[in-house]
């Protein structure tokens, strides 16, 4: 199975977060790949910045090691993630999560997330 961590399931998982279940916990684990969208450094160091969010501020700092040890891949951005990610239906505004469920239906793959808003974009989430 492959997949793409949610932004807070990528930062639970390697700091260890009691919060992240063990169905997310195996899918992790078990998965053949693992992408991390750039989505999710630019919101950890977002959140770090602003103070929204210490716990991601370590992880920012130097996210490609911490990926590189967990042979995590980056997921780059491209101009037909953005244009997916802006026509996607519905009041959800968080951009993070808009591009993350872009780039999940681009590659068809499921999204390890505890978030039920992806849900309505027919995203098929592990939690």
């Amino acid at each position: 199975m492959k997949v793409i961590l949610d932004t807070h399931a990528a930062v639970w998982w390697l700091l260890g977060d009691e919060q992240l279940t063990m169905p997310a916990r195996h899918a992790i684990a078990d998965a053949e790949h693992v992408w991390v969208s750039a989505a999710s450094a630019w919101e950890m160091a977002t959140k770090a910045r602003l103070g929204k969010w210490p716990q991601a501020a370590l992880l920012a700092e130097d996210l490609e090691r911490w990926m590189a040890r967990q042979r995590w891949t980056a997921l780059p951005i491209g101009v037909h993630h953005a244009i997916r990610a802006g026509l996607l239906p519905g009041p959800h505004r968080d951009p993070f999560d808009r591009m993350i469920a872009a780039q999940a239906l681009d590659l068809d793959v499921r999204v390890v997330s505890g978030d039920a808003a992806l849900d309505a974009w027919g995203i098929r989430r592990i939690w």
